[in-house]
């Protein structure tokens, strides 16, 4: 009993002297949360720089002599002030230099484009890169604290003169919060603050060192919730070749290359090889599949690999140790206004420094020119030397700046025998009046602190900027449907009787190649159709008559449906398009009732309309027993449409007789140069209305022409596209060029003789310094070219069909004008206007005609279309 007893107090005494561990984990928690947040991950909006780059930065300060120190030298130095391991300190240096902007470097700091890293710390070399001492550090401007063991002095932030968070961008993650600013350019941020210190409002924009093209559209100036698209430059070396010249920021080659690797593995693209050539720039070569399009491909890789991510900003900084939301623009306003009072401590600080100068120079001339030291010869105590010197200086007090102080007094009085023998009056006249017009410039810097500022980022721009203009090009992307680029790695087949459908099926009848993305239409002989995402193997229902892939939003798709009524015995005819649509849902395309069935189908992808022969049975009352009909006749409409009346007799058979002509006439195809993209949205300028073999011509820069086909999935380099329209083999193209080699301007008539789609013909000089100047189909082409006659410009009205008779599309051409060329306009011709005009109705015309068939596409039945073509 008497040990049971002990336990129970034991543990009553344990009870009172427990503490709750509820209250211990919500403190501790804020407290390591708040650590983290503060002095690991979120940079301070004053530098841009996080505590460990901020004490690296200042350690190598401590070191510099203007020569290269080995990074584990550099590690060691900054552990004096960086509370952690030697690793995370080294993987930050390497950080900073690959950056290139405040840390010069020598030896292997590894690759950011490969992914390959840096060679180890005792290996590789750095130092402070003159920018960085030029704008990072001035102790007399900086506020310093105590390190964490209390020996060392570290400034709690740098006195950065410029917008470094903004440059160098930076990513973090904390406890229940992150950050990620991207880089921006060098020059535009500079730019960007002389326009806020001019009091304009400014737009920054990231940039990369991976280069590459960048969508900016939803960028949100780098707030939470705001995306960019970044894409990889992709150049078509030929037909068959494909090659990476930039990658996305945050990808690598390696990586790169191995999603790539993997779509084709997948199916989603078809490529025979891909070979990294990447040295000083980057180079991946694509080798193609055979018969796979260029054009295809490159969306594809876009869509199923890492040639395009997105990437979401999360502009979170320190501002007086809390985070706080802001975006690029408000940083770099902030950078700028900090810069300025930078700027104006420093004019203060060395304005104090002059006037202390002018002081003490002054002092110095008095005390040795009116002999204040002899007065001092006799005095026997010190205090007594002091008011001597006091009593000299007291007629010149009134001149002074400030009062006289006993340290000045004392100054004077170290001043040694040999200076004041050798003194020379105009020396130190001239030294006060150098002084003097440097005081008097520093007060005019601030009284016009704002022009000093801007005339300091524009000495930043020029002594800097040289070769760090904009890598990653500024573009509007458009979108990529996956579907319609993805590569047929897949065959569909079909058992019609057992209604199965799926490219598992191999034993059963081949249908097409497909995706494995792609939706599938099947239409059953009791008139019901169904959409569904294709699988290895579905059931869309028994006695399949039609099944294909079903192209979204296809406004060509055209079905021809001939059906039996099977509550009025009538055959009735349809042509009908298939719109909007759910999946697995079935839907009807006769009437519904019971015993319908559908007697004839075709599915026509331009909406073409054949002939077909109607056999009624041998017993119908009919006089005539066999008909042909043509589905020209009837009007195009939607699926839910019941028909028009074919026959009211029963039919026994019907066959195809002949096939038709679309009656959807041509396509409408525009062009947007913001994407370099076709599209049939009306986005951009209308090209033409295009049928069957119609094709594109291409002009170029560089004076290369190109036919190309009207696929929507064409690409061109939008900047470089000096002329695209349809192409007509009859209209002669007149050109002026600039040939490189001569210096000189030649004008040339030709027509297009080539036939070879998609293949590129320079029709100039091939200097590398040719390039075209003006290109037009008009008949009537007419310029104003304005020369230099000496000293004196004179303009000249030429009608280059006046000027050069029509000759093949390698001719040299004749010279444009014996003197030097200054300016070409070219001048839009009547003929032209007129003809632009008749283009325009034509679209009007088109528009109307496609607006009337789309009214026809009417999605609810209505009776009224019960229309009897005849009485047979």
């Amino acid at each position: 009993m008497s040990d049971e007893t002990n336990l129970a107090e034991g543990a009553d005494e344990s009870l009172h002297d427990s503490i709750p561990v509820t209250g211990m984990y919500k403190d501790w928690f804020l407290d390591y949360a708040s650590y983290v947040i503060l002095e690991r991950a979120v940079p301070a909006i004053e530098d841009g720089l996080k505590p460990v780059q901020r004490r690296i930065l200042h350690a190598m300060k401590e070191m510099d002599d203007g020569r290269f120190n080995k990074v584990a030298n550099i590690i060691g130095q900054s552990m004096q002030y960086h509370p952690h391991g030697d690793a995370s300190i080294g993987d930050a240096i390497v950080n900073l230099g690959q950056k290139e902007l405040l840390i010069e470097t020598q030896g292997n700091w590894g690759d950011v484009r490969t992914g390959d890293g840096a060679a180890a710390a005792r290996y590789i070399e750095a130092r402070l890169s003159k920018f960085a001492l030029e704008v990072v550090f001035n102790p007399q401007t900086t506020e310093w604290q105590l390190s964490y063991d209390g020996r060392k002095r570290e400034p709690v932030t740098l006195p950065v003169k410029f917008p470094l968070l903004l440059a160098q961008g930076v990513e973090g993650i904390a406890v229940g919060l992150s950050t990620k600013i991207l880089p921006h350019n060098f020059r535009e941020l500079i730019e960007g603050s002389i326009e806020i210190l001019k009091g304009n409002k400014t737009n920054v924009l990231p940039d990369f060192m991976t280069g590459g093209l960048a969508d900016f559209s939803d960028y949100q100036e780098g707030l939470r919730g705001g995306k960019i698209k970044v894409r990889a430059k992709i150049e078509e070396e030929d037909s068959k070749t494909l090659l990476i010249k930039e990658i996305p920021y945050g990808t690598t080659t390696d990586s790169l290359i191995d999603s790539i690797l993997k779509a084709n593995d997948k199916g989603k693209i078809k490529i025979k090889k891909v070979v990294d050539n990447t040295a000083k720039d980057v180079e991946i070569q694509i080798q193609l599949a055979p018969g796979v399009s260029p054009d295809v491909t490159i969306d594809a890789l876009y869509a199923f690999t890492d040639c395009e991510v997105s990437i979401s900003p999360n502009a979170c900084v320190i501002i007086e140790e809390k985070p706080v939301f802001l975006t690029v623009n408000q940083i770099l306003e902030y950078n700028t206004k900090q810069t300025k009072e930078l700027l104006r401590r420093e004019l203060e600080i060395r304005k104090g420094e002059l006037l202390e100068k002018l002081l003490f120079s002054s002092l110095e001339k008095i005390f040795i020119e009116n002999r204040i030291y002899r007065d001092i010869e006799e005095c026997t105590t010190w205090e007594a030397v002091l008011e001597a010197i006091d009593k000299g200086l007291e007629p010149y007090k009134p001149d002074f700046y400030r009062e006289i102080t006993q340290e000045d007094l004392v100054r004077l009085t170290e001043i040694k025998i040999k200076r004041i023998s050798k003194f020379d009056a105009f020396k130190a006249d001239e030294l006060m009046k150098r002084l003097q017009e440097e005081l008097k410039e520093v007060n005019y810097n601030l009284k016009h602190l704002t022009d000093f500022a801007i005339a300091y980022y524009q000495n930043l721009l020029d002594k800097y900027g040289k070769g760090r203009e904009r890598k990653t090009e500024i573009r509007a992307f458009d979108t990529i449907q996956a579907a319609v680029v993805a590569a047929n790695n897949a065959k569909l087949y079909v058992n019609r009787t057992d209604g199965f459908v799926g490219y598992g099926l191999k034993k059963d009848e081949f249908v097409c190649d497909c995706s494995d993305l792609d939706d599938i239409i099947a239409i059953r002989r009791d008139g019901k159709m169904v959409v569904s995402k294709i699988q290895e193997k579905l059931f869309m229902g028994k006695d399949i008559l039609f099944v294909g892939v079903f192209r979204k939003n296809d406004e060509r798709m055209t079905y021809n449906l001939i059906y039996l009524d099977g509550t009025s015995g009538r055959t009735m005819v349809k042509r009908f398009q298939v719109g909007g649509i759910t999946r697995d849902k079935e839907y009807d395309l006769t009437k519904g009732t019971k015993g319908s069935k559908v007697l004839y189908l075709t599915a026509n992808p331009n909406g073409e309309a054949e002939t077909v022969t109607v056999y009624l049975t041998q017993g119908a009352k009919a006089r005539v027993k066999v008909f042909d009909f043509d589905f020209a006749e009837i009007e195009i409409k939607g699926r839910g449409a019941g028909g028009n009346i074919l026959t009211k007799y029963p039919v026994r058979k019907i066959q195809f007789k002949m096939e038709g002509k679309s009656t959807l006439g041509g396509l409408n195809v525009y062009y947007d140069p913001s994407v370099g993209r076709l599209n049939t949205d009306q986005r951009g300028r209308l090209i033409g209305n295009f049928l069957g073999d119609d094709k594109i011509l291409v002009c170029y820069k560089n004076g290369d022409y190109e036919l190309t086909s009207f696929e929507l999935t064409n690409r061109y380099e939008a900047n470089e596209v000096v002329l695209i329209q349809k192409f007509d083999p009859q209209k002669v193209i007149s050109a002026i060029y600039y040939d490189g080699a001569t210096k000189t301007h030649f004008v040339k008539r030709f027509l297009i003789e080539t036939t070879t789609v998609n293949k590129r013909f320079n029709f100039i000089s091939d200097h590398k310094q040719s390039y075209l100047k003006v290109v037009t189909t008009d008949s009537q082409a007419q310029v104003i070219v304005t020369v230099m006659k000496g000293k004196e410009e004179e303009q000249l009205e030429y009608d280059l069909e006046m000027l050069i008779d029509v000759k093949g599309w390698k001719a040299i051409g004749n010279k444009l004008s014996a003197y030097p060329v200054k300016e070409i306009q070219l001048i839009e011709s009547a003929a032209t206007k007129s003809e632009e005009s008749e283009d325009s109705e034509d679209s009007d015309t088109d528009s109307e005609d496609q607006l009337e068939i789309g009214s026809k596409i009417d999605l609810t039945p209505k009776k009224d279309d019960e229309e009897q073509l005849g009485l047979f």
